[in-house]
């Protein structure tokens, strides 16, 4: 399917993986709609890129009902949605402050899981009801995983549950979308040099590089932002889970 000229909606598009494929996107021609819950970083996401901020939580029906509508009246509708919002919080589940809060468990899964399913279903919906393209496509949808779904550490019980739950998404949902000509693909990363890992100590972001056998470095955002593309743009790739992680296997802590 073709970028150019469409309408594209990424959520958490104000920073890191989201940042950098909203602005890949916007390169290639797409409008992007930059949605994020902090609606500075949204907006000047969006006014560098010559796209649209939308301030709005993932996991709000409301809200994202609001951003799908705004992404899917501009330019002839939605053609494509790149999940990225995330939240990361870590923590035993038997820590020294006793049992973890069974409400610090559903926030990640609300936040990453439910979010990323919500912005699914609607967009999807919406593209359902799109003309086909010159390809029979109406729409593709590229959502984040992290090996954390599959090589998930200790303290990280939410955030692996809530990214293996996104892995789970893929097939069954690409399966059931391929009657609108909708495709899902997945891209689980490593450990990318985002916001997050800037802020780290040099020495730090050696030692974790140290860790990934090939090339030995932190991702780099933009390469996530050319594989977001090569998923859309691939008519054939649907239903995959792609490892983005330069081959490393995340060790128990």
């Amino acid at each position: 399917m073709k970028i150019e000229g469409v309408s594209a909606l990424v959520t958490g598009g104000g920073s890191g993986l989201g940042e950098a494929t909203a602005r890949r996107l916007a390169e290639k021609g797409a409008l992007v709609h930059v949605m994020d819950l902090n609606a500075e970083a949204a907006a000047r996401v969006a006014g560098e890129i010559g796209g649209v901020a939308i301030s709005g939580n993932v996991a709000s029906e409301a809200e994202a009902e609001h951003a799908v509508g705004r992404a899917n009246g501009a330019r002839g509708g939605l053609r494509i949605l790149v999940n990225c919002a995330g939240i990361g919080t870590a923590g035993r589940v038997i820590g020294r402050n006793g049992v973890m809060p069974l409400a610090d468990f559903e926030r990640v899964i609300r936040v990453n899981l439910i979010g990323t399913f919500n912005m699914m279903r609607l967009a999807a919906a919406a593209m359902a009801e799109l003309p086909e393209l010159d390809d029979k496509a109406r729409g593709a949808i590229v959502n984040t995983a992290s090996v954390a779904a599959f090589d998930g550490q200790i303290g990280q019980a939410a955030y692996a549950a809530s990214k293996g739950g996104i892995v789970s998404l893929a097939l069954p949902m690409a399966r059931e979308f391929a009657r609108f000509g909708v495709r899902v693909n997945t891209i689980a990363p490593g450990i990318f040099l985002t916001p997050l890992l800037h802020s780290l100590p040099e020495e730090a972001q050696q030692s974790l590089a140290a860790a990934i056998p090939y090339p030995a470095r932190l991702g780099d955002p933009g390469e996530f932002a050319s594989t977001v593309c090569f998923c859309i743009e691939n008519q054939y790739l649907n239903a995959e889970v792609i490892r983005l992680d330069g081959a490393i296997r995340m060790q128990p802590k």
